[in-house]
């Protein structure tokens, strides 16, 4: 878990997680964690949604990489998410079209759009991508190697397809869980489309988990003690927040 909070302070890093060394879920602490040859190694980047804590460092690393790959750096984004990309970030003027550098025949980065409700395979990983609720096109995942599988929300307010897909699959076990606001600040959590601890309760409750562990993540900086407090109160077995630095075998 290179990073696994929604914003940046001392000791805080935004969504990324390594699997394997070589795909990366959600682009926010790559080049704050890893080192230039760690970032070589990194073949894919998977991301949920293009707000900018997801995807902040995508650019960078297309910087660090130049000149030290064979093969581009490929980020896989959903349609929306791959045309703000190209749109916004790499268009010449905030950042350098890293996807025609230094030619368009060998850039360093493609960018490979994806349709959601598809399933698409990265590496040795088969990937169900399932539409979320957020203000922009945003996605969860189920991510499987074939032997086991995780299911990874993305940022989300109260959803029902993903959690469908979470009780079809055999093999889950693990499930990543965004909460961002606490219950006192509901109606801000609602409007932006994130969880507080009241809303996760009642989105646990759609889930068959028996066994299955619930991580937390995307947490609020400002706010952390309350969520803390709030989620105490619930006393939800098997729920429990992730820290960064956290690494699980599955």
């Amino acid at each position: 878990m290179l990073g696994c909070s929604g914003g940046e302070l001392p000791g805080h890093r935004t969504t990324c997680f390594l699997v394997d060394g070589r795909l990366a879920v959600d682009a926010g602490a790559l080049t704050a964690s890893l080192s230039l040859g760690q970032l070589a190694r990194v073949d894919d980047v998977l991301l949920t949604h293009s707000h900018f804590d997801h995807v902040k460092d995508v650019p960078l690393v297309a910087d660090l990489l130049m000149g030290r790959r064979r093969r581009p750096l490929v980020v896989h984004a959903s349609t929306e998410c791959a045309a703000t990309l190209r749109e916004s970030i790499f268009n010449g003027r905030l950042w350098p079209d890293f996807t025609r550098l230094p030619t368009r025949r060998d850039p360093v980065i493609e960018i490979r759009p994806f349709t959601p409700g598809r399933t698409i395979a990265i590496g040795r990983y088969t990937v169900r991508t399932v539409p979320v609720e957020h203000p922009v096109e945003s996605v969860g995942f189920l991510l499987s190697d074939g032997r086991a599988a995780i299911g990874i929300s993305g940022d989300t307010g109260p959803t029902r397809a993903f959690w469908r897909r979470v009780n079809a699959e055999e093999r889950l076990r693990a499930l990543l869980v965004e909460m961002s606001f606490p219950d006192a600040l509901q109606g801000l959590a609602d409007l932006s489309g994130h969880l507080t601890p009241r809303t996760l309760a009642g989105e646990l409750a759609k889930v068959n988990r028996e066994g299955v562990p619930v991580y937390l993540y995307h947490l609020k900086p400002a706010y952390e003690a309350a969520l803390r407090r709030d989620l105490r109160k619930l006393a939800l077995d098997g729920v429990r927040i992730l820290e960064m630095g956290d690494a699980f075998r599955f």
